[in-house]
């Protein structure tokens, strides 16, 4: 797609000459290669730029010779570059009005449905469960109830269009009632528009594909540094690093599986929940960096506002 920073693995091997290390190449695999200019300034730069969404990582980096277990260092970034987003034909900005398509690799597929496809063609049941689970939107049903209602009169096809549907849904009170974290005004359909992007892009699945490919390749002792923007990042990169079966439920945490089967095994002792506590860890193939999630400090929100939901994690592999 071409949101630069969407689906961004940079992927580093090297050889050691005496005690340093000596960078020999380095891979950019991104949805997004603006400019042929842009590419050859990279390659010069011992960096070479491969096409593609995380889910194409592992065979771009087969082409060009990389093998499995024999990179040092994977960072990968699951952010939208503000070029993306503040380009009102792309269909992802509030604040301009655009055709509403929302499609990261939408010049490359142009049959991949758009985010007016959606919001037109599924049921408001599905609707809801959209804004549910990939925008954690609380009035989902609300929502979705508008959206239905309104495209019975006249299809929905502006970015503009959708945002006023959705305030429509809301007292004129709430419009601005939410804040973001720096306390400032959020509209009422920004986790609808986080929403549909992240449904039309297929974003999550998209990262799992990427962490699968960084642990393929990653040699032992390799370093994973993952950053997302969103906490449904967050935590399928934290249950990843954690082992935890991602078939489970995304927000289940270690502590709420152990306390579940607790309940299901009425004899079980207190020392037997901590050394299942203690074993939901046995399948990682990982060992943290840090113990706590990395967040971005006042400073530095102060110099990049747009940087604040930030969140990074480290390990590295066994």
């Amino acid at each position: 797609m071409p949101c630069i920073r969407r689906d961004l693995l940079r992927s580093d091997y090297s050889g050691n000459m005496d005690s340093s290390l000596k960078i020999v190449s380095r891979f950019f695999v991104s949805r997004n290669i603006r400019k042929n200019s842009e590419s050859k300034a990279m390659e010069s730069q011992q960096i070479q730029a491969l096409l593609g969404p995380f889910s194409q990582a592992e065979a771009l980096l087969t082409s060009v010779g990389v093998q499995p277990g024999s990179l040092d260092g994977v960072l990968l970034d699951a952010g939208c570059s503000s070029m993306q987003l503040d380009s009102p034909e792309r269909g992802f900005s509030l604040r301009k009005d655009g055709p509403l398509d929302m499609r990261m690799d939408g010049y490359r597929y142009p049959d991949m449905p758009t985010a007016a496809d959606v919001v037109n063609a599924l049921d408001q049941q599905a609707l809801a469960s959209i804004l549910r689970t990939y925008g954690e939107e609380r009035h989902a049903r609300q929502i979705a109830s508008a959206v239905v209602q309104a495209r019975s009169i006249y299809p929905i096809t502006r970015t503009q269009q959708l945002a006023s549907i959705v305030a429509g849904a809301f007292p004129e009170s709430a419009l601005y009632a939410r804040k973001d974290l720096l306390q400032r005004p959020s509209h009422v359909a920004t986790k609808t528009f986080q929403a549909l992007r992240i449904f039309v892009n297929d974003e999550l699945h998209e990262l799992y594909a990427g962490l699968k490919t960084a642990e393929k390749f990653l040699k032992p002792g390799g370093r994973l540094v993952a950053l997302s923007f969103h906490s449904l990042e967050d935590r399928i990169i934290k249950r990843f690093i954690q082992g935890i079966d991602m078939s489970e439920k995304f927000n289940l945490s270690i502590r709420q599986k152990v306390r579940q089967m607790g309940r299901n095994s009425s004899n079980q002792e207190e020392d037997e929940g901590e050394e299942e506590l203690s074993s939901g860890n046995a399948n990682s193939r990982w060992t943290a960096i840090q113990k706590h999630v990395l967040t971005p400090q006042a400073q530095d929100i102060e110099h990049n506002p747009r940087g604040r939901s930030a969140k990074l994690r480290g390990a590295i592999k066994l």
